[in-house]
């Protein structure tokens, strides 16, 4: 062999040498750590968004209104108190992406991470702040004239907040209605057949 192509060939080894080294690193790196960082659900550890990650609805943070511009405009708001590091709010953020389904249009939805509230601070009553009673999660349902038609804390069933909307929306209760169901995404259309 002649001495040039010794010198590519030993920069050829010394490339895969790297590579590999950097391939065990990472593998290694990967199987140490017992805990990987994955979000769970079940955990009190800080993932990301609740609601893109545990809903599927990132459309929810940060809120489209203030409540004083709902309440301007006499539209129910939905507020909810949240941290994105609590296992109960990850777990009822799908709850709030249920609600948002139906209600969304006609309601106003405030999510409201509490550790953006500054502590000490008078709020006015157009200030979602104003009502944090310092749990999470924490639910307050406001109508449309300005009136707290539920304020509950902890995880709350969409049942009781779909039956307070139903008051405040003047609709039928739940009994009396037919039920509301999702269409199926990959739903065939039985229309176009005949």
């Amino acid at each position: 062999m002649t001495k040039f192509s010794m010198n590519r060939r030993a920069k050829w080894q010394k490339k895969l040498m790297g590579l590999l080294l950097i391939g065990l690193i990472t593998i290694s790196s990967f199987f140490s750590n017992p805990d990987p960082a994955f979000a769970k659900l079940t955990d009190d550890n800080y993932d990301g968004n609740i609601f893109a990650l545990y809903a599927g609805n990132g459309s929810l943070v940060p809120p489209k209104n203030t409540l004083a511009q709902s309440l301007a405009r006499s539209q129910p708001a939905i507020l909810f108190f949240y941290l994105d590091d609590s296992s109960d709010c990850k777990i009822f953020s799908t709850t709030v992406s249920q609600l948002q389904e139906y209600y969304g249009r006609a309601a106003t939805f405030i999510p409201v991470n509490v550790d953006a509230i500054a502590p000490d601070v008078k709020y006015a009553k157009t200030d979602a702040n104003y009502y944090y009673k310092g749990f999470i999660p924490q639910t307050v349902v406001i109508d449309g004239q300005g009136k707290v038609a539920l304020d509950v804390k902890g995880l709350v069933e969409y049942e009781k907040v779909d039956d307070v909307l139903r008051k405040v929306f003047d609709l039928l209760p739940r009994s009396e209605s037919t039920a509301l169901k999702r269409r199926a995404v990959n739903e065939i259309n039985t229309e176009l057949r005949n």
